[in-house]
């Protein structure tokens, strides 16, 4: 909650910086789908070894015939303890602890201290985002400065800093028994850091309110492959809610087109990686969904997501010189060593903040808190970064929000509904 003043106390400075033009290049290493090919080839240099090494153990069958002192680093690796817990209902955190003998206002301090962590990590994290990735550093009268162009970096910045505060997290807390080979936390490090680059580097070629407005249409994506691969079927509210949705992004995208970026290719970037961004996580959020079966807490998610990912890119960023090049730029601009400091910190306090708030008030509270930061962070980023927003692109922004509180609203009343169903009947899938 300390971090949205410090942001603000500095937004004189972050203001004075020029901002990028879009989609310039200076040679192929800044385009980026060749860096997105690099990236992808530092990390299958790791992936494929690997994955060779685990079909190598699994062939000898050396989880009976292994020993010595490597055999308990190599079980945990490779084979974990294979004991599953059951599926939880929400398929990603453990049931919340219900409230007992506590007081009204004891509540009412704990929803607003949630709400204030949330808001503040998040809408400080999105601000230093925008700053980091659309302006320069060092820019003066005579010098028009230069900008950071590796985002792979601030992925592991952010994730170094979620490792340790996880790791600390478990070796002072009371955790369950780990059962998960560890190697099955690599399919999701390896999604999440390709979604968290993909939303970086999106900023170079569309604006930020952009790019939330997309992460809030995520969900028809999401409804057409339950529809069209698992056969899954939708309530009414769902399909209104997700055209509402369509329509608000709509409005506010052909209000904005005109004076957005000169470039058509531009933009067709930014909605490429912001395809790239939906997807890969996508396919994070179902992966961990997977791994939930094994007993163990969302710290020790977030620890060995985290292992992974600092493993990934840091192995990437050595094999293409670009870590030592990354800290030289931060060595020259104290500016951006704050800006990326704070923001791995909000990034690492908004996961924590995130799995306390589910487990004291459930997913719902939660899913209000972060539809209104999205809100916010719409409001902050127009006011700070100057984007215009036309009428007919507020009321676009407007209807979004108002289908995703709707969709809140619809599913906590199908949830109450459908606990109330006699025993054999289910209700219908959600997403």
């Amino acid at each position: 909650r300390f971090c949205l003043p410090l942001v603000l106390a500095s937004l004189p400075t972050m203001a004075t910086g020029e901002e990028i033009p879009p989609a310039l290049q200076d040679s192929w290493g800044d385009f980026w789908l060749f860096r997105f090919f690099v990236n992808a080839a530092g990390y299958a240099s790791i992936v494929v070894p690997g994955f060779l090494l685990i079909q190598y153990f699994k062939r000898r069958n050396y989880l009976e015939t292994g020993r010595g002192i490597c055999f308990p680093v190599i079980k945990s690796c490779v084979f974990g303890s294979e004991v599953k817990s059951v599926h939880q209902d929400d398929g990603s955190l453990p049931p919340r602890a219900e409230p007992t003998e506590s007081s009204t206002a004891r509540q009412v301090f704990k929803l607003l201290f949630c709400a204030a962590g949330l808001q503040a990590s998040y809408l400080t994290w999105g601000v230093l985002q925008e700053r980091v990735m659309t302006r320069t550093y060092g820019a003066t009268e005579t010098d028009p400065g230069e900008n950071f162009k590796d985002s792979q970096f601030l992925v592991f910045m952010n994730r170094i800093l979620a490792f340790t505060v996880a790791g600390l997290y478990c070796a002072l807390t009371k955790q369950p028994r780990h059962g998960a080979p560890m190697y099955k936390y690599s399919f999701a490090s390896l999604s999440n850091i390709l979604s968290s680059w993909c939303q970086y580097e999106a900023l170079k070629y569309i604006s930020f309110p952009t790019q939330v407005l997309a992460k809030a249409s995520k969900v028809i994506p999401v409804m057409m492959m339950g529809k069209l691969v698992s056969r899954k079927s939708y309530e009414y509210w769902e399909y209104l809610t997700a055209a509402l949705i369509s329509v608000g992004v709509s409005m506010f995208l052909l209000s904005s087109a005109p004076n957005r970026h000169v470039s058509t290719v531009t933009t067709f970037s930014g909605i490429v990686l912001l395809a790239g961004y939906i997807i890969f996580d996508s396919f994070t959020s179902n992966w961990q969904d997977a791994l939930f079966t094994y007993k163990m807490s969302p710290v020790q998610m977030m620890f060995g997501v985290n292992v992974f990912s600092c493993l990934f890119t840091v192995g990437s960023l050595l094999e293409q010189g670009a870590l030592l090049e990354s800290v030289g730029f931060m060595a020259r601009h104290s500016e951006f060593m704050a800006h990326a400091v704070l923001l791995s910190v909000c990034s690492a306090c908004g996961q924590l903040f995130i799995f306390y708030t589910i487990n004291q008030f459930g997913a719902a509270v939660f899913t209000i808190i972060m539809t209104l930061r999205q809100a916010f962070a719409i409001l902050l980023s127009c006011l700070i970064y100057g984007h215009t927003v036309t009428v007919v692109g507020g009321l676009g922004v407007a209807v979004v929000f108002m289908a995703l509180f709707l969709r809140v609203y619809a599913r906590s009343r199908m949830k109450k509904r459908s606990k109330k169903l006699p025993p054999g009947e289910t209700p219908v899938q959600k997403v």
